[in-house]
């Protein structure tokens, strides 16, 4: 299971939201490739990036500072946020990065996703943002009628790499993982599953380490940047803390 810090831009900068609310930012950092790069030396083994501003407006709006963060660093990234058509899966990969994560273009076009994942095997990731139950999209700010459930089913029989599901009334909350939530998709998502959201604390890592082998990683935010949790620390919990996705 990989520990996975999670840089968020918006805006050109590092950021963090509450509960996905677009109006509702700490800023963290002006430097992202520094911010990156303070997370490698730490000893994490991979990193998550969002494009913020491209998950609502529908296109990459920081693949430039992504390219260089790709560049600059020797442990992988994957990316999320306004991936929509092959020419942005395409675009990121051949820049340098490991894997892209596939969220709104997941649930209303079926087609793109199943080239994307067919051209591109074990590369793509599907992003799950579950509010109350329910699937969110187009940046979280709106909520579909689908269950997680119900994408699940609709992805059998693709070669992704793995889910990335994110309880969006955690995210940036500090108050721990909705594990009850996490079982059930680790225990139904037909790819290893990504947790995502309140990770506060190393007793939530273990808590999350409990549910089984279908738990590939782990996303910590916003303890990391408030200090609540210290990265170092938390990756003795991780034996495979420098596998790679595909390993673990």
């Amino acid at each position: 299971m990989l520990l996975i810090p999670a840089i968020d831009l918006k805006d050109g900068k590092c950021v963090r939201l509450r509960q996905g609310e677009m109006d509702q930012v700490t800023r963290y950092s002006d430097d992202p490739v520094g911010m990156a790069e303070h997370w490698q030396n730490l000893g994490a083994p991979y990193l998550h990036i969002v494009d913020l501003d491209g998950a609502v407006e529908g296109g990459p709006k920081h693949l430039s500072q992504i390219e260089a963060i790709a560049k600059k660093l020797t442990i992988p990234i994957q990316v999320g946020g306004g991936i929509r058509n092959v020419e942005t899966v395409q675009a990121y990969l051949s820049s340098g990065v490991d894997r892209v994560v596939v969220g709104t273009a997941a649930l209303q076009d079926a087609k793109f996703l199943a080239r994307s994942a067919q051209q591109y095997p074990q590369k793509i990731l599907v992003g799950i943002d579950v509010k109350e139950g329910l699937v969110a999209v187009h940046g979280w700010t709106t909520v579909s009628t689908l269950t997680a459930q119900h994408v699940f089913d609709s992805l059998k029989d693709l070669p992704l790499g793995g889910i990335v599901f994110t309880d969006i009334s955690r995210d940036g909350m500090l108050s721990g993982p909705n594990i009850s939530a996490l079982r059930e998709a680790a225990a139904t998502s037909p790819v290893p599953v990504i947790a995502s959201g309140g990770v506060t604390a190393l007793e939530d890592i273990r808590a999350i380490q409990k549910i089984g082998d279908n738990i590939s990683g782990v996303i910590i935010g916003k303890a990391l940047y408030e200090g609540a949790l210290d990265l170092k620390v938390a990756l003795t919990l991780v034996p495979a803390n420098g596998a790679t996705p595909s390993s673990c």
